[in-house]
């Protein structure tokens, strides 16, 4: 499982730093919604579902969490921490965050509107979709 990392340009100086991101120029497809997640009691585990078109761009932009990404076939964890740094989430991917600190606020770019025929929310039902789509 290939894990797509976005490193986004810092412009600062004395006063402080700011992050701009444009769709199809920092962000690889059109941006129809952002939201973002904060006051994460610990031990909770957010996500717990895939989309199967939906993309999207995870960016942590105070404090650090943690996002397992599971593709049927391979786990891996990645680690947020940097408010510079966006982690990619393609379609037909399972994302669980967790481990949030105190202070995190993640941020979520997505490529489509709410759409709730969209998720994936039976991990059985997942796997069986994405052996579907390796046949």
């Amino acid at each position: 499982m290939q894990v797509i990392k976005y490193m986004f340009q810092p412009h600062g100086d004395d006063r402080g730093q700011l992050i701009a991101l444009e769709e199809l120029k920092d962000i690889p497809f059109h941006i129809k919604r952002v939201y973002y997640l904060y006051d994460t009691a610990k031990g909770v585990v957010r996500g717990k579902h895939a989309h199967r078109n939906l993309e999207q761009i995870l960016v942590c932009i105070h404090g650090s969490c943690k996002v397992r990404l599971d593709n049927g076939e391979e786990k891996k964890v990645v680690l947020l921490e940097k408010p510079y740094e966006g982690l990619y989430v393609a379609g037909n991917m399972w994302r669980e965050m967790f481990d949030f600190s105190e202070d995190a606020v993640l941020m979520v770019m997505a490529s489509q509107l709410y759409d709730e025929e969209d998720y994936i929310r039976d991990y059985d039902r997942f796997l069986e979709l994405a052996a579907k789509a390796r046949r």
